[in-house]
């Protein structure tokens, strides 16, 4: 969704009569609190309507609000590989906002450095691929500190293994000049395990019961503190940004990965200042940055967004139309 379209839109509204300026700053602000205010309301519209569902209240084909809600959803979906903090002990990715669920990929098929970058591939002059029986669908992890790759923990798959020293793969992870030297491994998709969420209280009992101890066939994992009051990282995460994985045997290098819903980025508005000092959009600055949510967001967003405005220059009339805005899609979509 258009960022520059939606201030036009807002600055419309707000400066109908001339009720005050909304700076980029703030707009800025305000977009992604109106972005955050959406993206979440997603996860309650999808739960109302999969209780209509079981009701047999929710429609088919062009009706099926489930399936569009699905749809954006998917979209912010990822699979990352987990980086190793120690031991059994990982990060969660930064970004994320909901976990799906954890996967441990036992069987490691290869492991190395890359030495070439090049597009889509992978360039390994120390390895032995065929040899090593890597084949076309295998899964890979850029198993690079994050900081020191742009693709840190990022996945693909095998596409084809084009000889020894040389796979071609589904994304493009080690395109770059800067990507020469990074880590990876690769394992087999054919026997992935899933591993199973325990509360901190029970994983004690668990752990110490030879009939309900996790294993290799059957692991486990809790949710930890910030990295920054178990590992003394000060710059690290929030509560809960890390898991620790049991058995503590299960400590290959990549092999845990997380799939999960991340987080929007933050949308962002940019500009170049004029001599008067009017900004004026620049959709070339580094830091530009779209909505994430579908065009079919635009008019809940300007809603929220003057909400939000209404409130900062004190103008119950634009604070108003947003809320009714609000009200009336709400009511469509009940």
């Amino acid at each position: 969704m258009p960022i520059f379209v939606n201030r036009n839109t807002v600055l419309a509204i707000a400066n109908k009569n001339n009720y005050g300026y909304i700076s980029p700053q703030d707009f800025n602000l305000y977009s992604q609190q109106a972005q955050m205010d959406l993206f979440e309301d997603y996860f309650y519209q999808y739960n109302a309507w999969i209780n209509k569902e079981n009701n047999r209240l929710s429609g088919t084909g062009y009706a099926d609000i489930v399936k569009g809600l699905v749809e954006v959803i998917d979209s912010f979906s990822v699979t990352k590989g987990l980086e190793q903090l120690g031991n059994n002990f990982y990060n969660l990715p930064s970004d994320y906002y909901f976990i799906n669920k954890l996967n441990y990929f036992p069987t490691l098929i290869d492991a190395g450095t890359t030495t070439a970058a090049g597009a889509n591939t992978l360039t390994d002059a120390a390895a032995s691929f065929v040899t090593s029986g890597v084949v076309a669908g295998q899964y890979l992890v850029n198993t690079s500190a994050p900081g020191a790759a742009q693709y840190s923990g990022w996945t693909a798959y095998v596409v084809s293994v084009d000889s020894q020293t040389q796979l071609t793969l589904s994304y493009n992870l080690f395109g770059i000049t800067q990507s020469i030297g990074e880590s990876y491994s690769i394992f087999s998709p054919s026997n992935i395990v899933e591993i199973e969420r325990v509360n901190q209280n029970k994983i004690f009992y668990l752990n110490n019961s030879p009939l309900t101890a996790p294993s290799a066939g059957y692991p486990a994992y809790v949710l930890g503190g910030a990295t920054s009051n178990i590992v003394g990282n000060a710059t690290s995460g929030q509560l809960g940004n890390t898991v620790t994985v049991y058995p503590a045997t299960l400590i290959t290098k990549g092999s845990i990965s997380a799939e999960y819903v991340r987080y929007p980025i933050p949308p962002k508005w940019t500009y170049s200042a004029l001599n008067t000092g009017e900004p004026l959009f620049d959709q070339g600055q580094a830091d530009y940055q779209d909505f994430e949510l579908p065009l079919s967001d635009e008019p809940g967003i300007v809603a929220k967004i003057c909400q939000y405005i209404g409130i900062e220059i004190r103008e119950s009339q634009v604070y108003q139309f947003g809320k009714t805005e609000e009200v009336q899609d709400n009511q469509i979509q009940t």
